[in-house]
């Protein structure tokens, strides 16, 4: 199975919390793993702000995975979905939307934590 794992996902991973165990759980047996350099920049973001190890946590995200580029076809559908939703869910980011683009281009769930994917057939929504 193909998954694309967002930021909130990685850091529950990297914390070890209940919904990071399932992340480890997906990590280890054989699945194709994915995610975007902008969930590579939110992650090590948090993980500064609390102190962590950012080489241990930058080091976790970029062995462990695929790390998927962004064509000018996803940014295009990324930005539009992002017009089209921020009327609604007010709190979803440009980066949200880019992972739900990400994931329907290369047919992938999203591993995430954020309830605000709650309505998108390709997320997996993990809690603790």
């Amino acid at each position: 199975m193909k998954y694309l794992i967002d930021s909130s996902a990685w850091i529950e991973y990297l914390r070890g919390s209940k919904a990071g165990e399932k992340v480890y759980e997906i990590l280890k047996e054989d699945n194709e793993i994915y995610t975007l350099s902008i969930n590579i920049g939110e992650v090590i973001s948090k993980v500064k702000r609390d102190n962590g190890q950012i080489e241990i946590a930058y080091n976790s995200l970029t062995s462990n995975v695929n790390i998927l580029g962004i064509t000018p076809e996803i940014a295009k559908e990324a930005g539009l979905l992002h017009a089209q939703l921020k009327e609604k869910i007010n709190s979803i980011s440009l980066a949200d939307t880019f992972m739900i683009a990400s994931a329907k281009a290369i047919y992938a769930k999203i591993l995430t934590c954020d309830e605000h994917f709650k309505n998108f057939k390709e997320a997996i929504i993990i809690q603790n």
